[in-house]
């Protein structure tokens, strides 16, 4: 499903480009292609909202990173208090901001990847591919994603954290001092710089 929905975003991006270079808009599709086109959207659904989600999701995930460094230099006892009412502010948007742009992705998704699909596949390829979406191996693949996708990522972790947790700790350092040294720096009156 997320090979399809990828594919389709390419696809998107790609018109939308000719589109702006003033390339002549397609003829219209067939009612019946429209109807496949329609369907594969509806089978993509999830990828869709899932996109939209990450999307939405992204700024405030980066928030709270750049704000975990900064708790770093709070008082101890302040930091787990500061951490959760940061958590929830970013939960908070996260609940405000996700609807509204998983909505919008359903809304547009019709006139920019359905119209890619529109353009470049033929009655018969969106045949095929809907009939590979609505396979009983692609579902099942595709609702063991998140299960492969975590046995990884455990075992991963697990077998690099001792080769990769050294160097993670000998970043964190070395850009602390980098820092530390250039706020030193900064802060130095201005005679002392020489």
């Amino acid at each position: 499903m997320r090979h399809s929905l990828t594919i389709g975003l390419l696809l998107a991006t790609a018109a939308t480009a000719n589109f702006a270079q003033g390339a002549a808009a397609p003829a219209p599709a067939s009612p019946a292609k429209k109807a496949l086109v329609a369907k594969v959207l509806k089978l993509q659904q999830p990828g869709i909202e899932g996109m939209a989600r990450q999307l939405a999701e992204q700024p405030a995930m980066l928030m709270l990173q750049q704000a975990g460094m900064a708790l770093q230099r709070l008082p101890a006892e302040r930091r787990e208090a500061v951490a959760k009412e940061l958590q929830a502010d970013a939960r908070k948007y996260s609940e405000e901001a996700t609807p509204l742009v998983r909505d919008r992705a359903v809304s547009l998704a019709p006139t920019t990847i359905g119209a890619v699909l529109e353009e470049k596949m033929t009655e018969d390829e969106l045949k095929q591919v809907i009939a590979m979406l609505e396979s009983p191996a692609n579902r099942k693949y595709t609702a063991l994603l998140g299960d492969m996708q975590r046995a990884l990522g455990e075992k991963l972790v697990a077998e690099t954290r001792a080769t990769v947790d050294p160097k993670v700790r000998a970043l964190e350092q070395t850009m602390s001092r980098r820092l530390t040294a250039a706020a030193a720096a900064a802060s130095a009156p201005a005679g002392a710089k020489n």
